[in-house]
């Protein structure tokens, strides 16, 4: 019977289909995808969001087991979505290395192999922040990296490539948090490109970087550092001319607003590094990402997500359609406590904003948003509560 219907359905039945659906890619849907307090681990933390190459979305977190705390026990852990971020399968766990720090996910698809690599930072858990910098710890913050090419279901063990990837003169490091990138223009075309950062020994002063590699995830190797201190935490996005962007977490509290640097060799060196004043921000974590490039007339679009605040509230998406000189469009989506983020193209091209967000903590859970980019190009010179 139900086969008969479909067969046979009127045109104005059709056509209320298609009305439905286009209505529901337009609004706004959140999705719970880790909850603190569940399947073990006090705290989730530090999003971070892919979808690969047959279309599953790979979203990452630090599960931290007995409290809050950046340091001690924590495990770096993941959920799978093969219906673009609806529904979540159970947690699983890429990495648990007893009581020490296992973090800082920062996932890039290559897109020409399908292969997901990952790279994370390692610590012992009794090595405090303040103690690594200071150089009184037992150990240091190390860099490895795994990779899934299976689409995220299994994991190789991590690698460590601190020794191509870190100065012997840093101390703090932290890959990401956030994703990377594979460049897809010009002479640097495929190379896998990590948004990172760190601490000079003796100094509290703070540098993005970027590492990366040629040979599709094989070997690691350390880009440039941003030109000038005061930055940290940091994401990268492809623009047009050959260009990167490097969007970075910023320290200058004389004028709270993101900073940026330019790269004309594929992120080797870094550039004219200024404050982007459109976008405010509390001294957090930010994620930027290209939707679309240029094409028959019609402009290129990035997307750029924070808390657009002076305190971590008021989760934010803006819309780029200059190359990210100008931000017109924007919609919040939490007016509430929120913090780091992760932007990802879903497999349908909505948008997802993987986020930390709760009532009266950025830290009770990491959600989900979708939202298509009609629904955002209705903020245009705005920023509407959605909720």
């Amino acid at each position: 019977m139900s086969m008969t219907m479909k067969m046979t359905s009127p045109s104005w039945l059709m056509a209320l289909a298609i009305t439905v659906t286009a209505a529901a890619r337009a609004e706004l849907q959140h999705t719970d995808v880790f909850v603190s307090g569940q399947d073990g681990y006090h705290t989730y933390r530090i999003p971070a969001i892919v979808t690969t190459t047959d279309g599953t979305v790979l979203a990452f977190a630090e599960g931290r087991k007995h409290s809050a705390s950046d340091t001690g026990d924590i495990d770096l852990v993941l959920k799978r979505s093969a219906d673009g971020g609806h529904t979540w399968s159970e947690l699983s766990v890429v990495w648990d290395d007893g009581a020490n720090t296992c973090g800082n996910p920062c996932p890039v698809v290559d897109r020409q192999t399908g292969t997901i690599w990952l790279l994370l930072t390692w610590n012992r858990g009794d090595d405090a922040e303040p103690r690594i910098i200071a150089q009184t710890s037992k150990d240091t913050r190390r860099v490895f990296v795994t990779h899934s090419t299976d689409d995220g279901q299994s994991w190789a063990r991590p690698q460590e490539i601190t020794a191509t990837t870190k100065l012997t003169n840093w101390t703090w490091y932290a890959t990401g948090p956030g994703a990377g990138i594979q460049v897809e223009q010009g002479s640097h075309r495929g190379r896998l490109v990590i948004p990172c950062d760190h601490i000079e020994a003796g100094t509290k002063r703070y540098f993005s970087h970027v590492i990366f590699s040629d040979d599709h995830g094989k070997n690691w190797q350390l880009g440039g550092s941003s030109p000038r201190d005061q930055v940290n935490e940091c994401e990268v996005v492809e623009l047009t001319g050959n260009r990167l962007l490097l969007n970075m977490r910023n320290y200058d509290r004389a004028q709270r607003t993101r900073q940026t640097a330019f790269s004309y060799d594929g992120g080797v060196t870094w550039t004219d590094q200024r404050h982007a004043t459109e976008l405010i921000e509390p001294i957090c974590q930010a994620s930027i990402r290209r939707y679309s490039w240029p094409d028959d007339g019609q402009k290129g679009n990035i997307l750029f997500s924070n808390p657009a605040s002076t305190r971590r509230e008021k989760m934010t998406v803006r819309l780029s359609t200059d190359e990210g000189q100008t931000w017109p469009a924007a919609r919040q989506l939490h007016a509430g406590p929120s913090a780091y983020s992760c932007l990802v193209i879903l497999p349908d091209q909505t948008i997802g904003c993987l986020y930390e967000a709760g009532e009266k903590s950025p830290y009770e859970k990491i959600v989900l948003a979708r939202f298509s980019l009609d629904w955002l190009t209705a903020g245009k010179a705005t920023v509407r509560d959605s909720e």
